[in-house]
């Protein structure tokens, strides 16, 4: 018998089950793997056309309103291919959407959402213009096969003994660790403002802060002296660690074609960096000239 033939397996109760099995023989039923769990048991396979054919010989239970019949034949389900295809018959949905949902998945996890550093974030802005050199940025997707040629350019980098790049899921994960001997490149002196704007917020871990939040801040003004104050009024100079969020406006009149370029235009004359955030922007049509707005917290930072 073909594997792919369809059969059922039956359970018969009664009194002498070999003998019902006899008279499937004489209607032509052909009957396979008969087993005897008990001694008036029988389980037994038989084709998917016969099925009907046994239940006209013996009624099911639930049909045999007598109540005497010989012998009492449950169905068991489909065995072979017959099982699998009737789950799947009964689950075609369930079927579906798993397989799209797979299809989803690998298709998604093609893409590259971001990227976590691991180790230092000394040369962030480095691994994120090499990376986007090699085709690897955020939304994009993953163009792999580079991974060591990256790793050999970090290493290059001063004070870079261990490097390592690698996707992991939806993200880029690099790893950098520096020599306990590496010499850090500290700025020394005053962290001075390099946006105009309103302080939103300041932290200095080490130096003296010299703006308050909600002070206005020039371009080239100093925001944390290095230096602080002993208990004498002595000023004792420091190596600054400090860090600021500026609320700050950058307003033009420029010539595009659409809205979309005019704003695109101002946002690169803007000079927002990859951590800084947009926080508004309007554009507006005049005689021909577009005017634009944008609003956008700026981060700065010193020996962080």
């Amino acid at each position: 018998m073909s594997v792919w033939e369809k059969r059922h397996r039956l359970f018969i109760e009664g009194i002498m089950p070999q003998r019902a099995l006899l008279r499937f023989k004489r209607a032509g039923i052909a009957v396979y793997n008969a087993k005897k769990p008990q001694k008036n048991q029988l389980v037994f396979s038989v084709k998917e056309k016969d099925v009907e054919k046994v239940f006209a010989i013996y009624p099911k239970v639930c049909y045999n309103g007598s109540g005497k019949s010989a012998y009492v034949v449950s169905d068991l389900g489909g065995i072979g291919l017959a099982k699998p295809i009737e789950w799947a018959k009964r689950r075609i949905g369930f079927l579906l959407g798993a397989m799209l949902f797979c299809v989803g998945t690998l298709y998604v996890d093609s893409y590259v959402f971001g990227v976590e550093l691991k180790g230092t974030h000394v040369y962030r802005r480095e691994v994120e213009m090499l990376l986007e050199e090699y085709g690897v940025k955020p939304f994009s997707r993953y163009k792999g096969g580079n991974e060591d040629v990256v790793c050999a350019r970090l290493l290059s980098l001063d004070g870079v003994e261990f490097c390592s790049v690698k996707k992991s899921g939806l993200r880029v994960v690099v790893e950098m660790r520096l020599s306990p001997f590496a010499k850090r490149n500290e700025e020394k002196g005053d962290m001075k403002a390099k946006h105009t704007g309103t302080l939103l917020t300041l932290t200095a871990l080490k130096g003296t802060a010299l703006k308050r939040v909600g002070d206005s801040v020039q371009v080239g003004e100093p925001l944390v002296g290095g230096y602080f104050l002993t208990e004498s009024g002595e000023g004792k100079q420091v190596i600054p660690i400090a860090r600021a969020s500026i609320a700050c406006t950058y307003e033009a009149e420029l010539s595009a074609y659409s809205e979309e370029e005019a704003f695109a235009q101002a946002y690169l004359n803007a000079g927002l960096a990859d951590s800084d955030t947009l926080t508004e922007k309007h554009v507006e049509v005049r005689g021909g000239v577009f005017y634009v707005k944008l609003a956008y917290t700026a981060i700065e930072s010193i020996n962080l």
